[in-house]
């Protein structure tokens, strides 16, 4: 697939690049992008919920009533789960929800979804961007060039962390910086253009391409 090089006034350079089909020309896995999706949403998880136990509450440990003859349930403590101000019964407890996936099933995952990208016509190529000091009104100014400006998700990857592009970009709503090192699938399926510098999509091939 050949995309043609952009800058950031939005003109075509004149030059075109050749996407790679070992990585946006696969048949995309669903199954292993839902994996990996998962446990992208699983590590986001604080798992710090809890509830008290019956052997956690404040009350106290007198039996109620005596054993036999009052018709109704045996009942030892205000503190079982089945009174009003007992212990929870199997409540919640901390708990780590993250879940093993291996490297090439990880892979595969974001090799698919940047494939998916690339079929639904959302990949661009863009020349490389750089900012002398961080300045959101600049970058603001590039993706109105690009006609990224319509409240869209975009994600730009860079070849390297370029710390005055990512201050210029973090206070726009639903536009991401990110290098082909820090991609993960549930950003790629959750963005609208993936927007590609130069430098970030010599940076992809190379991470992708290399043998593992």
């Amino acid at each position: 697939m050949e995309l043609s090089v952009i800058n950031i006034k939005g003109e075509d350079t004149g030059r075109k690049v050749t996407l790679s089909d070992a990585i946006f020309g696969l048949e995309p896995n669903e199954h292993v992008m839902y994996l990996d999706v998962k446990q992208y949403l699983a590590n986001q998880r604080q798992g710090t919920h809890k509830s008290k136990q019956r052997n956690e509450v404040h009350g106290t440990t007198k039996k109620l009533k005596k054993q036999k003859g009052t018709g109704g349930a045996r009942a030892g403590s205000m503190k079982s789960g089945v009174f009003v101000g007992g212990g929870r019964i199997f409540g919640p407890q901390p708990r780590d929800y993250g879940f093993k996936l291996n490297k090439k099933t990880k892979r595969l995952a974001r090799l698919s979804a940047l494939s998916v990208l690339a079929k639904d016509g959302k990949v661009s190529v863009v020349e490389n961007i750089s900012l002398s000091t961080p300045k959101t009104k600049e970058f603001a100014a590039i993706l109105a060039g690009l006609k990224l400006d319509n409240g869209r998700k975009t994600l730009l990857v860079t070849g390297s962390v370029d710390k005055n592009v990512v201050l210029s970009a973090r206070n726009i709503q639903r536009v991401s910086v990110a290098t082909p090192v820090a991609l993960n699938t549930h950003d790629l399926l959750n963005t609208d253009t993936l927007l590609l510098s130069e430098d970030g999509l010599s940076a992809l091939e190379q991470l992708y391409t290399t043998a593992e």
